[in-house]
């Protein structure tokens, strides 16, 4: 169940933060020229893009919200930040801008901090002592 919840939320959280990366990156290019104006304030909130990076940001903060209640916060912490990669790649398919060997490189170190993370958190014998200290107290409680 947790593995499962810790996926859906990542992927969700994740989904949240490109959609608002994008949204903003949408709703800048078609405000341009960029000028300190009300005009331009006008052409900003005049793109429907904009919106969607405010979904988006309301949508990643309660979702990284909810993550945090359960997920431990290195791996996550380190997971939140996916979204780099996912808009890595649609910004290559969406805008046509280029990946070169330094962001694949970059991609590779997040996934494998994550992955580093997520396996020390798994062997952190505090953790397992924290967790037994609370089931014996909660079984105790119980009787």
């Amino acid at each position: 169940m947790n593995k499962r919840f810790y996926l859906i939320g990542f992927l969700v959280l994740m989904a949240f933060d490109t959609l608002a990366q994008l949204s903003f990156k949408q709703a800048g290019n078609a405000a341009l020229p960029l000028e300190f104006s009300s005009a331009w304030l006008l052409r900003v909130f005049g793109q429907p893009w904009i919106y969607g990076a405010f979904v988006g940001y309301i949508g990643a903060f309660f979702t990284w919200m909810s993550l945090l209640k359960r997920a431990p916060i290195g791996p996550a912490f380190a997971a939140s930040h996916l979204e780099i990669i996912s808009v890595l790649a649609l910004s290559n398919i969406l805008f046509g801008e280029q990946i070169g060997g330094p962001q694949i490189v970059g991609c590779l170190f997040i996934i494998a901090g994550i992955i580093c993370l997520a396996l020390s958190e798994a062997d952190d014998p505090l953790e397992e002592h924290q967790s037994g200290t609370a089931s014996a107290a909660r079984i105790a409680s119980s009787h």
